[in-house]
């Protein structure tokens, strides 16, 4: 038997090589067009890209034709540099560089020498291409952006680098890929699939017809058109409350969870990456690192919430059973939570039940319950991941999974950070008692808070925010309409929302009230600080504001965020009853708001603060004499070379 096995193994062995050489190289030829064939010339078909419509239909991103020149480095010959370069407006050494660098890619195979060639640089050159062997064009088409606004909801186009070329085969050298937003998340939706065809060519390198009859051309598949949630008219209403300001807005459909609007600013408009200038003003957003109008804050900026976290404070202590409606704190404008260590308040003082707490935004009434949660277990601790989890169900702390491809966790506490942190010995609530109000250690973006407000309107309950609305022939996502419960009983709603209606009835947004809307919503100041000379110094405040409307209706739920704007109620809280009308009346009648909003400008805080030396800005900020005059001189030492969005 061991002497038969040996030869055996040795003939199967034998026998299945053969086989799989002879199926190679006598049946299927296909490989022949994997290798650099000199005889074979392949040209690419480029589908358009899909569509982009808002959630009504309104057409955003459509197409435009381009042209790219192709070149076979190994079919040049006595090219006229000087009359090619003159013809493209581009210098010789220029010329030499793409040269070198389409041989690297493959001295055979064509690779794109100029894309994105308008229709008059097109004709002007193609009637002299016969005059430069080698090269050729190729039609594609380019965004033609209908609207010059949501440049962070769309994302650009942008060619593929060497590395993305390897990872995935389907991309060739010169090819266009979807960048940032939508573009990038749909890309292989929106691409379509490009065509192929073959050409024999002779010896003389002419073409002789299709290779093999056409037997392996295929035929370019459009790519799918798609609709967005967004809503136009408020994306672009919200990035003109935004103008001169930083920060971000989020508004979303509580019912559904679809993102009616994301605003990031400062922004840009969308065409100016298109073309063949898209990589010098791309290159121009991109180290324009003091406005950012390439960071998406809606989705990146993590912001510590303040206020409008004590609406997570109150249904905790709900939930836990440690507070009721009832139940009152009293508050000395401010709070004693440990000798020496007080916190102050401006609500006026009083006993305050949680109702009066919510609307007059008090302190002490959710410094108080705070503690109350944390003594609710033996352990603080295990308090804190009690308490860590009910906020967490509301989707705050953690990457939301949201169909848009960045994004920032936010950050909620837990025992592991303040294991870390106090290494060796124990903490008390008090120690970590800015909790209660968004401070400490709690962090959340926009787009978080957003959800959080879906989550209360909807007494409970929530749906991961999306942008999708529809794919042609397509359905979105399954995990888009699947329902995400909280871990608070939808009973502790309605006490808290009441709370928030009196907000704009009788609290700290009174003056924000639209006659006839029933808003719900919460101020927010949050604490800024920077590092001066290595010191820790406190700026000014950030503005923040959430809300949802109508009441017992629920239709939008927003998230308003501007840097270093203040008081919730004096920029975001206006920001917020603004985009709430125009979304549920397709009008403004506060035009007082809008008047005060778009009038406003916070250049000047920017400017000082990002275009100063650490000792200028330490003489305007701590000595608290930024005046008028000051303002004006000091913008003008800033570099006037930065971009300007």
């Amino acid at each position: 038997m061991r002497k038969i096995l040996l030869p055996a193994l040795i003939i199967i062995g034998a026998s299945l090589l053969i086989i799989r050489v002879f199926y190679l190289q006598i049946i299927d030829d296909s490989f022949k067009l994997k290798s650099e064939n000199n005889a074979i010339k392949i040209e690419y078909d480029y589908p358009e890209r899909g569509y982009i419509y808002d959630r009504n239909g309104v057409l955003l991103v459509a197409n435009q034709p381009s042209y790219d020149i192709m070149v076979i480095p190994r079919e040049l010959h006595n090219t006229d540099t000087l009359e090619f370069c003159k013809l493209l407006n581009i210098t010789k050494e220029d010329f030499i560089k793409r040269i070198e660098k389409a041989k690297v890619y493959s001295p055979r195979l064509p690779s794109v020498f100029l894309a994105q060639l308008n229709k008059t640089e097109f004709a002007a050159f193609q009637e002299k291409i016969r005059k430069f062997e080698g090269f050729y064009f190729q039609k594609r088409s380019l965004r033609d952006y209908e609207v010059d606004y949501g440049a962070n909801v769309f994302g650009f186009i942008t060619q593929v680098n060497d590395k993305l070329i390897e990872k995935n085969h389907y991309y060739k050298s010169g090819d266009l890929i979807g960048k940032q937003g939508v573009e990038e998340s749909y890309e292989k939706i929106l691409r379509g699939i490009k065509g192929v065809k073959y050409f024999q060519k002779d010896k003389f390198n002419r073409e002789i017809g299709s290779y093999k009859d056409g037997k392996y051309d295929t035929i370019a598949v459009q790519g799918e058109d798609i609709n967005l949630t967004i809503d136009a008219e408020i994306q672009k209403y919200g990035e003109q409350l935004m103008v001169n300001k930083r920060g971000g807005i989020v508004a979303i459909e509580p019912k559904t969870g679809e993102i009616l609007a994301l605003v990031t600013a400062p922004s840009y408009d969308p065409g100016i990456l298109v073309g063949r200038q898209r990589s010098r003003n791309y290159t121009k957003l991109y180290h324009d690192s003091i406005a950012k109008p390439l960071y998406d804050r809606g989705l990146l900026a993590e912001y510590p919430p303040g206020s409008p976290f004590k609406i997570m404070t109150g249904l905790v202590g709900l939930q836990e059973g440690v507070i009721g409606e009832e139940t009152t704190f009293a508050c000395h404008h401010g709070f004693y939570y440990a000798p020496g260590r007080f916190q102050k308040c401006h609500c006026g003082g009083g006993n305050l039940d949680l109702h009066t707490g919510i609307f007059k935004s008090c302190n002490a009434y959710f410094s108080n319950a705070y503690l109350r949660e944390m003594a609710r277990y033996k352990s603080t601790p295990y308090a804190v991941d009690v308490w860590s989890n009910h906020v967490k169900s509301f989707g705050l702390g953690d990457f939301m999974g949201y169909d848009l491809p960045t994004g920032r966790r936010g950050k909620i506490p837990t025992s592991k950070t303040y294991k870390r942190m106090y290494p060796g010995w124990g903490y008390s609530g008090k120690t970590i008692i800015s909790n209660a109000i968004g401070q400490g250690e709690v962090l959340a973006t926009p787009i978080q808070l957003a959800n959080m407000m879906s989550a209360v309107a909807n007494h409970g309950y929530y749906y991961t925010p999306h942008i999708i609305k529809k794919i042609k022939g397509e359905k979105i996502d399954s995990k888009f309409t699947t329902k995400h419960v909280t871990t608070i009983d939808p009973k502790y709603f309605p006490p808290m929302i009441s709370g928030l209606f009196d907000v704009y009835n009788r609290g700290t947004a009174f003056a924000l009230r639209v006659e006839g809307i029933d808003i719900c919503g919460k101020t927010g100041t949050a604490e800024n600080f920077t590092k001066i000379d290595g010191k820790r110094v406190k700026l000014k405040d950030h503005s923040i504001f959430v809300a949802f409307a109508p009441k017992d209706d629920p239709k939008i739920a927003i998230a308003v965020l501007v840097e270093n704007g203040g008081f919730g109620a004096t920029i975001a809280g206006p920001i917020a009853s603004l985009m709430i009308e125009k979304y549920l009346r397709k009008k403004i009648t506060r035009t007082d708001l809008e008047t005060r909003v778009l009038n406003t400008s916070l250049q000047s805080r920017y400017a000082i603060l990002g275009g100063l030396s650490d000792e200028v800005k330490k003489q305007l900020i701590l000595q608290d004499s930024i005046t008028q005059s000051k303002v004006k001189a000091a913008a003008k030492k800033i570099d006037s070379t930065k971009t300007k969005i």
